[in-house]
């Protein structure tokens, strides 16, 4: 498996937005599952002239701090300023540009959807504000935290996985709470309230399998006006949500228990293993087997 922060690739697997490039920025190979990654913003952007292209990350949540300088940030259409500590939040999916000022100073910290499953387990209604992509005025506490991030990913100290996972649960915690704090209202860039609703109903009923229909039927809504509402909020049909979810558990369960492949299918609602396979080799490019010895390979 590719090394992080070495390979920026292009992913083959979600191509909605045909003009929109889709990244995917794969875990260090020695760290699974901790896929996480840290860079300062400079790293990546110095190389493209300090301006990155419309884009979006499939799985990736991403969280950007201006310690020196600033720029712009265009997330979902709407162009927003960066001064000088600004932390931007950028859910998977969101379309997103930055140009930086030349010699801005900053971290991106980068976390797989797979990481946050794990953190908000038994905190899922935090998800809904963690995915609204914004910018926010950064404090000394979450700069302190966000350095903390790539001075522990940059060191190969004893713990680092730990110690890493607890940051970003940390790292996100703020977020949260700011996010729900009235008075930064005016710098969300909400998605609908039926797109919001849309995710919370998925979250109790993706093991279920309910069609568009029938989300649209709940929402109150026809399925053609949902898939619109989700393709203009996230670059994504109803169906394609829908199916992200169940394999994000899916690789989840893959990579934190030991369940058996049968027993992950069963669990997720899945009446006949072999279809589940399918489904996700075709999500993943490889078998649920395949995926799992990855990560067994890559932590022995």
């Amino acid at each position: 498996m590719a090394e992080i922060g070495e390979n920026l690739y292009i992913s083959n697997m979600e191509k909605t937005l045909a003009h929109v490039q889709n990244y995917s920025l794969f875990g260090e190979s020695t760290h699974l599952p901790d896929v996480l990654h840290c860079e300062t913003i400079a790293d990546r952007s110095e190389l493209h002239d300090w301006e990155l292209a419309p884009h979006r990350h499939a799985r990736l949540h991403q969280v950007l701090l201006i310690a020196h300088g600033g720029g712009w940030a265009t997330l979902d259409g709407k162009t927003l300023a960066l001064p000088t500590g600004s932390l931007v939040n950028v859910p998977p999916d969101h379309v997103h540009s930055f140009r930086f000022e030349k010699d801005t100073r900053g971290w991106v910290t980068t976390m797989a959807d797979e990481l946050l499953d794990e953190l908000l387990v038994g905190v899922g209604t935090q998800r809904s504000e963690l995915d609204q992509a914004c910018v926010l005025p950064s404090d000394t506490f979450v700069t302190q935290t966000v350095h903390q991030i790539w001075r522990e990913f940059s060191a190969q100290a004893k713990a680092r996985a730990l110690v890493l996972r607890g940051l970003s649960g940390v790292l996100l915690g703020w977020v949260a709470r700011q996010l729900d704090h009235s008075s930064l209202a005016e710098t969300k860039i909400n998605d609908p309230e039926l797109v919001l609703r849309f995710k919370e109903l998925i979250e109790l009923n993706f093991r279920a399998h309910w069609t568009v229909s029938q989300y649209a039927k709940a929402l109150s809504i026809s399925p053609t006006h949902l898939s619109r509402l989700t393709r203009s909020a996230n670059g994504s049909s109803a169906l394609r949500m829908i199916e992200a979810r169940l394999m994000r558990e899916a690789r989840r369960n893959l990579a934190y228990t030991n369940l058996s492949i049968t027993s992950i299918a069963d669990a997720l609602g899945f009446a006949d293993p072999a279809y589940f396979s399918r489904v996700f080799s075709r999500d993943a490019g490889v078998s649920p087997k395949a995926f799992r010895m990855q990560i067994e390979s890559a932590q022995s």
